[in-house]
Order: C-alpha cells, then structure tokens, then sequence
C-alpha cells in the first residue's frame, strides 16, 4: 500500500468523524428544549445495565417506560454511567446477559476516547494505551480488586511483562458484564496508574430482573489462514431464590483457536561495517578479511572453497557509504537487515473461564457478595524461518566478511533496496513453545447502610496469576555458501527473498559438526521443565461514608495491599547450541518436514514450500525430553519481590446545585500511601575455579517510601445538559516489578550485561484535565477534553561504561577470560531519568438518529478521535552514572493520533454495526540498535464487523467478522529510514454463532 493512499485513509477517517460531530450538533439545537428533561441523567434507570437493559421514563403523569435493548441500550447505559460519575470516566457495557460486544476486552475498548491497542502475536489485541500512556502505566481491577496478568509472546513483541502489566488476551470476553476506564483519579480509587484505572467486573445474580435466567451461546471461528472451524461456547446461568435475598450465578466460556502468521522479519537493521562488512573484490586495498590460514582467506578467496566474487563497483558503493558520525569508517551509511527471512507461525490457543457469585441482598440496604473467578490461557507455538544467517554473523563464525556483493542499490539515506550476493549461509530455524498462564481470585465483599447518613463497606480479597514458560526448543540446519542470494524490495515495504538453490530439497541441508567448515552447521537449544512466574495479591480495604446533608457527604477509609513476584525458574537448558551428528541410518529427508503455502498466503517471492526440521521428530532421535543434568544452575537463581502497601484517605463528596441554583457537584480529598518493598535474587556464574564450578552471591535489598497524592473532580452544569469537568491530582506509577530484583548477567568476553535496580523510584506526575460534555438529546452526547500531564520521574534503560570491580559482582565470573576487573564493561541499567510534559485532545461523539422517521430512526452513529503530543528526555548512554548523550522524543507507546467510528443500526429483529479504528505511528524502543534512533510501529487501520438477527424472542443468530480489510502490522527501525523489521499478515477471522436466552 502506498504511504499517498494510506494517508487519504486516514484524512477520510477524520473527515467522516468531524462530519458525524457537527451533524449531531446542529440536530441537538433543533431539539434541545424538548430534550432537556429526558437528558438528565436520573432519568436513566443503569441499575439493570449489567443485563443490557435500559429504561428512559417519561414524566410522572405518563407513567410509561420504552424499553431499549442490544447494543443501543448498552451505548446508553454506558453514557448514563459517565454522566452520573464526578471523575471522567467511560464505560462499556454487555449488550445482553453473557454477550459482551466484542470478541477481545482490549479491541473492546478501542471505542473508548483515548484508548489505543496494541497487538500481539496472531494480531489479537492485548494491551492498551490511555492517553499516550502504555500498558505498564495502566492498572486493572477485576471486581475490584487490582490484578495482574502475563502470558508468552514473541521476542519482536517483548517476549512478556515484567509484573505489572495486563494482558486482556488472557481472559474470555464473556465473564465479564461491563469494563470501565477511568481516566481520572479519586482518592478512594487506590493509586499506580498515570493513564488510567480499569475496572472489569463480573456479573452478579441481583444485575438482572428476572430471578432465574439461564443464557448460552455457541460459535464457529474461521480464519482464513488458519482453515480450520474453531468453537467458541459460553454459558450463564443465574437463579434468585424467592424472597430470601438470596442469589447465585454462575457462568462459563471455552474458546479453541487455530492461528496462522506469515510474514517477513529482518531481525534487526545494521550497517555493514558492524560485521566486519563484505569479501572485498580480487586486487581491492586494503583487502577484507585478511589472510587467515584458520578460514582458508586469501587473494583470490573469502574463505575456503568461497571465491571473491563481489563486484568493484557494488562494493564501492558501500565502502563509501558512511554515516556523518563515522566519516573515517567504511560502511557505516550503508544498511542491511541483520537476518533477512520469512516468517511462518502457527498458534494453537485454548481459553477456558468461569466465574461463581452468591450474593446476600435481604433488603435496599444490605447487600454481601462472595465473588470467584478462574481463567486458563494455554498456548503452543511453533514459528519457523527462512533466511540469510551469515548477514548476523562476523568474520570469526564465517559471517559478513565471507560474503561477495556482486549488484547493489541504497536508498538516498543508504537502505539496501537491492543486493545481489554470494557465498551466503541460509538457515532454515524453528522454534516450539509451549506456555500456560492461569487467574485465580476470589472477593468478600460487604455494603450495609446503617442509618440515613451512613454507610460502611469493605472488601478483602486474594489473587493468583501464573505464567508458566514449559517448553522452548529451538532447532536449524544450515546451507553454507550459498551463491545468487538476493533481496529485492521493488517498491514496496518488504523484500522478496531469493536462495539460489532449491530450499525445498532437504538434501541441500547439514546437520551437526561439519569438519573444515569453521561454524555450525546444525542443532538444537532446549529449555525443558517450567520457568514459572507466579505474581501474588492480597487486598482489604474499609470504606465510611457519612451524608453531613444533602450537599455534602464525607468519606475515610483504609486499605492494605500486598502483591509479590517470583520467578521459581527449574529449567534444564543446553548452555549452547547443542550439536550432535546424526545417528547412524538417519538422514535429513527422514527428520524434516516441509512448510508451505507462503507463495499464496504471504508473496514477496517466497517460495513455494522449504523444508525444516520436524521438532517431534528430532525429540525421537535425540531422547530431548528424557532426564538431563543441569549445564548451568538450576533452582537458584529465583528472584523474588514483595511489596506491602498501606493506604488511608479522605475525601468531601459535595452537590451545591441547590443552593447555588446551577449545577456544581465533585470531590477533593488527598490518599496517603506508605510502601515497603523487599527484593531477592542470586547472582550466579561459572568457575573453573570453583569446587563445584558454580560461584555466586545471594542478594536482598530493603526500602520504603511516602506518597501524599491529593486530588480534585469538579463537575458544573451552568445550563441544563451542558458539563464542564475539571480534574487536577498527583499520581505516581510504581516499577515494573520484575526490573526490581537485585540480579545481573554479565559476559565476560563481550564486556557487556545487564543489571536490574531494586531502588527505583516511582515515576511520579501532576495532571490537570479539562472536559465539556453536550447530552443533547437522550442517548446522544458531544464532548471535548483536554488532557495535560507533567511527569516529573521516568524510568528508562540507561547504558553506560563502569568498572567492572565497580559493579559489585563476584570477581570469579572473570575466571577463564582475558578479562581485568578494572576493565570496562557496557552495563544496562533501569535508571530514574528525568520525564516530560504530555498533553492532548479528546474529540467524541454518540448519536442514535431515533429523530428521524421510520427505518433511518434505527440508525446510529459514534466516533471519536484523540491527538497527544510528548516531549520525554531520553539518555542515550552514560559514563558513572552521568548521561552524555541524550535526546529528546515522544514517550514509548504513543499515538500522536487515534480515532474509532462506528456505524450502526438496530432494529427489534435485525442489528448490524461496522467499526473502524485507527492508531498513529508510535515508537517502540529508544534506542534502537546502532545508527538507529528508534523501533517504531506503523500506522494500522482495523475494520470490524457485526450482525445479529433474532429468529425468536429467545433465540438470536449471530454473525461476525474482524480485521475485514486483512490489515498488516508492520514494524520499522529508524525515524527517518524507516527499514521494515518486522511485518505479518493475519488474514480475517468470520464468526457464525447462536445464542438463546430463557
């Protein structure tokens, strides 16, 4: 797609939203004396919203009530809650019992102003950004209750969180009855989010008026890559007992999915000096790679059997292609994927979960609820690739060096568009995972009013989150000095690929140790026996609020919180790369398998089918999974971190609408919070001096600090259905937790590793938003926000040269190596830094058109668009802890840009809704690799589609489809270059369901 058409996307996106907002404006003039009654907010009944009913009453002397169901009801169900609520808020709401509006509670809350997705593996939503702030700014509670939860993913989307983070992806859609976003804080709401607090909340047996509902739906998945017909069931089952004030629901989901994704990745994006650059041409000064006996280089040859053959004029083009910084250095302009190859990954998912309520609600004033909640997320992934090996490697393992360049052509910023090469390693790789993660809670909770002015609540809860990473087993084999490589991008975002060779022909392959050949030709690394992160939390907290009058009431209350991670890791690994020959009798043809269908499914030249090997078969050769000792430490090294918070706060609820005869309500108060966080980890390493060959140290660290976080919601009506919200508070945003343990990894050879920070501080802000809200007709609302955040404290990666007799590690790690202790090693570092200012719009609109006759009265329409704008410090690198070079960009995960619209209509048999969303460009990582500024994110545009007819009053047939434009996400390294790095498809996915009601 060309970056012209991509654009005219966009500015018909926005075009079609301000259209949308204006037409809803001049409508609410034409209606909004008659209108202005039915607007106000108490003349929503929301207490059934959970079961997707709504009713608007008329006046008293009518007496009469329309009854609105389905995705409308929903939609208003949803406005009367923002309406009602001093802080700014959004929400959305299960259309009916059991059916929440999308098929992912992330891609849900795309709908939501200021939310943005971002997508994972399989192109399913996972985690989210409010505002600009991504997932790790973002705290989530489940029926209250703050929870955690991590599940796997591929390196290029981070591997997994680090603790605190939510992955959506984890849980069914359908256990849950409605979410909210809220975007501004309270003193009662418990602090740690500088984007936002979301609240996902089960239902309960009193959300519904009847007393005994039973609900169920079943659908058929297809994806088009993945061909296969998934099931996707649900359940709910919600039984009042008569008048005890008893009740109990139940309900459950079961989801199986098949997921296939085809694409190109390039590893990474480096110059061609990184690696030593190409095999100069015959007669070329000063010749590269020197003479080596060991390597077979010479005059006429780049290694053995590898004849020179790059072209003058090609290798000159690199050669003098160098980067302002390093004029003296040739290469350095020009650059190169780092392992250019296609990508073929398959998924097979299963999602289980269930929720179980008994509720006690003996009159108006008492209501207890025993909540339980599980869900299961198991995933097996097997990714194999096709590509270019030796474009990673340097002159010591065969790599650049050993390469001939014989064409090529560079961008005018020195991206290779095409290249034509000889004497290259192709590498067919696979990779099979298996991983589980697994949510656990259970809540207590109590609300009784004891008088007319009193009311106590509390809660006291338990959760469990695990992520258990069971098996990895990575496998290749190789096609050394391969001739008539090539890379073509011709036009387009991604290369086409050529071999030379017939890579379907297992035979054109080694296995094992290859004598002469100076590398590796084939083997395996596995990672068996769990590594498992299991992330604990305990909740209680006591609330009171005391009614002093009409206008104002008063609220204290307490909370503790206790959250630890560990990470028990019992793996059995291969340090290395294991390589064993084949036994005898086995060939190749007899371990491998073929991956096909990527010339149709993916293009770019791919081929046709490659062969690979086939994991299950090479476990059978080998015995992988039988018993093996440890090559390394096993069980030691388990780093753990405990966090104990005490919170306490006060605030004023007040309503001065009466006696100031225009609408003033909100809230001020402050939240105190006292955290103790204790950290433990195990520094451990080899030695050949060692008795038992392993060294280490046992580390703990300690600390605790103070936060006093006030804060303000105001809301005034100076004219009936007209809100002007002001919000200003201090938020703070704890670590990562898995960043806090007192661990390292160093190499020795390199000079290089990373070490984690136990005393990071929070990153700490002051926000300010501002708010005006139209409710100009019933259902209907026009609104502008602005948003400001001054963020005092960050937190970033800070690499920097320190003595190694500096860091505070075992000296013995040295043994073995030419390495001095007064050597300096390149260390990475969470570091606090300082932050930046961030601010931004929020445009939004909801418009059901029941002001036109007939069929178009059924119609609806509601979007939204968001512009934020950053300015965060970045340091780049540091010498003892003082920043040298530094920058300035906008915050990792931000969207300058995001908007949603969505089309609906509705009628009491037939429903049908189409969505667009749309997310800016954003960056990824800050720094990316050398000569890189950044790894960023493209643009995308999602459409999806929905539609439901109802065959009875109880039986209602669904139909379904995401992603229907077959949009692909594509990732890129350099602002300015912009070199795809990674870019797959996913296909569409259609979905064909029943769902019955009694």
């Amino acid at each position: 797609m060309s970056g012209r058409h991509h654009l005219n996307r966009h500015a018909q996106l926005y075009v079609s939203l301000l259209a949308l907002t204006v037409a809803g404006m001049g409508v609410g003039n034409a209606a909004a004396q008659e209108n202005s009654q039915n607007a106000s907010a108490g003349n929503f009944a929301a207490g059934d919203a959970s079961a997707g009913t709504i009713a608007s009453e008329n006046d008293a002397a009518n007496d009469q009530a329309i009854i609105v169901t389905g995705f409308r009801a929903s939609l208003e169900a949803s406005l009367a809650d923002k309406r009602r609520e001093s802080a700014a808020i959004d929400t959305i709401r299960a259309e009916d019992i059991g059916k929440f509006p999308d098929a992912n509670l992330a891609e849900s809350m795309q709908r939501v102003p200021g939310v943005a997705l971002a997508r994972g593996d399989g192109g399913e939503g996972k985690n989210i950004s409010v505002r600009g702030l991504g997932a790790q700014f973002t705290r989530v509670r489940i029926n209250g209750m703050e929870g955690t939860a991590q599940t796997g993913a591929s390196d290029i989307y981070g591997a997994g969180n680090s603790g605190r983070s939510f992955d959506f992806n984890v849980f069914p859609t359908e256990i849950f009855s409605a979410l909210t976003v809220r975007k501004t804080p309270s003193a009662d709401i418990e602090e740690g989010s500088l984007g936002a607090t979301v609240d996902l909340q089960a239902p309960r047996p009193f959300d519904n008026r009847d007393d005994f509902v039973i609900s169920g739906t079943a659908r058929g998945l297809y994806n088009e890559l993945g061909k296969k017909l998934d099931p996707r069931l649900s359940g709910l089952i919600s039984y009042k007992l008569g008048d005890t004030g008893l009740g109990v629901l139940a309900s459950g989901a079961y989801q199986k999915r098949h997921l296939r994704e085809v694409g190109y990745t390039a590893v990474d994006i480096l110059s061609a000096n990184t690696n030593g650059m190409f095999c100069s041409p015959v007669g070329f000064t000063p010749q590269n790679p020197g003479n080596s006996a060991t390597n077979g280089t010479n005059a006429a040859n780049c290694s053995t059997g590898n004849p020179r053959t790059s072209s003058l004029d090609a290798y000159n083009a690199i050669y003098n292609a160098r980067r302002e910084d390093m004029p003296n250095t040739p290469g350095s302009g020009a650059f190169f994927p780092r392992i250019p190859r296609y990508l073929n990954s398959t998924q097979t998912q299963e999602r289980i979960g269930g929720t179980l309520s008994f509720q006690y609600k003996p009159d108006d004033d008492t209501d207890i609820s025993l909540d339980l909640l599980y869900s299961r997320f198991n995933v097996t992934r097997d990714d194999n690739y096709l590509g270019a090996i030796s474009f990673g490697r340097s002159g010591s393992n065969q790599g650049f060096p050993m390469m001939s360049i014989k064409d090529v052509e560079l961008s005018e910023l020195g991206s290779a568009r095409y290249a034509l090469v000889d004497g290259v390693d192709i590498r067919s790789e696979g990779m099979h995972a298996e991983f589980s993660s697994t949510f656990k809670q259970a809540n207590l909770n109590f609300s009784h009013q004891f008088t007319d002015r009193l009311r106590i609540s509390s809660k006291v809860g338990l959760n469990q989150s695990v992520f258990d990473d069971k098996v990895r087993l990575q496998y290749f084999m190789d096609a050394l000095d391969t001739d008539n490589f090539s890379i073509d991008y011709a036009g387009q975002s991604t290369p086409s690929l050529g071999f030379g060779f017939d890579v379907s022909d297992p035979a054109n392959y080694l296995y094992g140790p290859t004598p002469g050949a100076g590398v590796v030709t084939g083997g395996y690394s596995l990672q068996n026996k769990p590594a498992r992160t299991t992330v604990d939390g305990m909740t209680a907290d006591f609330d009171t609020a005391y009614e002093m009058s009409d206008a104002l009431t008063l609220r204290v209350g307490a909370q503790y919180r206790r959250s630890s991670q560990e990470l028990l890791d019992t793996r059995y690994y291969t340090a290395d790369t294991l390589v064993e020959a084949l036994p005898a009798g086995t060939t190749l043809a007899s371990i491998s398998k073929q991956i096909s269908g990527l010339d149709s499914l993916w293009g770019h030249g791919a081929p046709g089918s490659w062969a690979s090997l086939d994991w299950r078969k090479l476990v059978d050769t080998f015995d992988l999974f039988s018993a093996r000792s440890c090559q390394i430490t096993c069980g030691s090294a388990n780093p753990k971190v405990r966090e104990e918070v005490l919170g306490a706060y006060g605030m004023a609820n007040f309503d001065l609408t009466d006696a100031l005869g225009f609408g003033l309500r909100g809230d001020v108060g402050v939240r105190y919070v006292h955290t103790d966080q204790f950290s433990s980890g195990y520094i451990a390493g080899s030695s050949s001096a060692s008795p038992t060959g392993v060294i280490g140290r046992y580390n703990s660290v300690s600390r605790s600090y103070d936060d006093w976080l006030p804060s303000a919601n105001i809301v005034i009506e100076p004219v009936t259905n007209l809100l002007l919200r002001l919000s200003a508070a201090k938020v703070m945003s704890r670590p990562e937790l898995g960043v806090l343990t007192p661990t390292s990894g160093v190499n020795a050879v390199t000079r290089s590793g990373s070490i984690n920070n136990p005393l990071l501080d929070p990153i700490r802000a002051k926000t300010f938003d501002a708010g005006l809200e139209w409710y100009f007709r019933p259902g209907s609302l026009v609104s502008a926000a602005f948003f400001y955040k001054d963020i005092s404290t960050y937190i970033q990666n800070v690499t920097s040269q320190i003595p190694f007799n500096q860091l505070g590690l075992p000296v013995e790690l040295l043994d073995g190596t030419n390495t001095q202790p007064d050597e300096l090693f390149t260390i990475s570092r969470p570091t606090n830094t300082p932050g930046g200012k961030l601010k931004g719009i929020e445009l939004n609109a909801q418009i059901p058109f029941n002001f036109l006759d007939g069929f178009l009265g059924h119609f609806g329409a509601l979007g939204n668009v968001t512009f934020v704008t950053s300015k965060i410090n970045y340091c780049l690198t540091s010498v003892n802890g003082v920043c040298t070079v530094t920058t300035k960009d906008d915050l990792v995960g931000l969207s300058k840009r995001t908007a949603s619209g969505t089309l609906y209509y509705e009628d009491k048999k037939f429903s049908i809704r189409g969505t667009v969303n749309y997310r800016g460009p954003f960056i990824r990582g800050i720094p990316a690799s050398p000569g890189s500024d950044l790894q960023g994110n493209a643009s995308t545009i999602y459409v999806d589609g929905s539609a439901s007819f109802a065959v009875t009053d109880k039986i209602k047939i669904i139909l379904e489809g995401t992603n229907l434009t077959d949009e692909q996400n594509r990732l890129y390294t350099d602002s300015a270059r912009k070199d795809t790095l990674y870019q797959t498809r996913v296909g569409r996915t259609f979905t064909v369901g029943v769902n019955a009601r009694f």
